[in-house]
């Protein structure tokens, strides 16, 4: 793919090395309009910066598990991954929703998200998502700005 053929160019001419462009031929890019070869001008020295950091991490999935239980192991935590992530952002919607109502002065909104976010993160807690220490500091601070729009 294009993702892979960059990486490799962009590993053997890294930045700060003497080559200030490079030539790159790539055959699989073609114009719609014509049946010419496309060729490119890469700048090395800002190439890295462009490129969003996603590119240079392995694919999700990509393990090096060679036995078969160690390739379920993998599956299994790229599941569990997948699934807790989820969960936190769950969490953070719940508590940009406190967020929001305080920003907005609605004390009555605030003390209804603050009713709802409090029970999901004790969930989280009781799952492991979120360490009890984090979850009682959130909700401290929820609490806090809550009340202070009451007062």
């Amino acid at each position: 793919t294009i993702q892979r053929c960059l990486f490799r160019i962009f590993r053997l001419a890294a930045p700060g090395s003497n080559l200030a462009h490079l030539i790159v031929d790539l055959p699989f890019l073609w114009q719609r309009s014509s049946e010419s070869l496309h060729h490119f001008t890469v700048d090395i020295s800002t190439a890295r910066r462009h490129i969003p950091a996603s590119f240079f991490r392995s694919p999700r999935g990509a393990t090096l598990a060679n036995s078969p239980q160690a390739r379920k192991r993998a599956k299994q935590s790229e599941k569990r991954r997948a699934h807790n992530a989820s969960q936190r952002s769950m969490v953070r919607t719940y508590i940009k929703r406190v967020h929001g109502a305080v920003e907005a002065n609605d004390s009555e909104a605030a003390g209804t998200a603050l009713s709802q976010a409090v029970p999901i993160i004790d969930k989280m807690v009781s799952k492991g998502i979120m360490h009890k220490n984090q979850a009682a500091r959130q909700k401290s601070r929820l609490n806090k700005r809550v009340k202070s729009l009451s007062a």
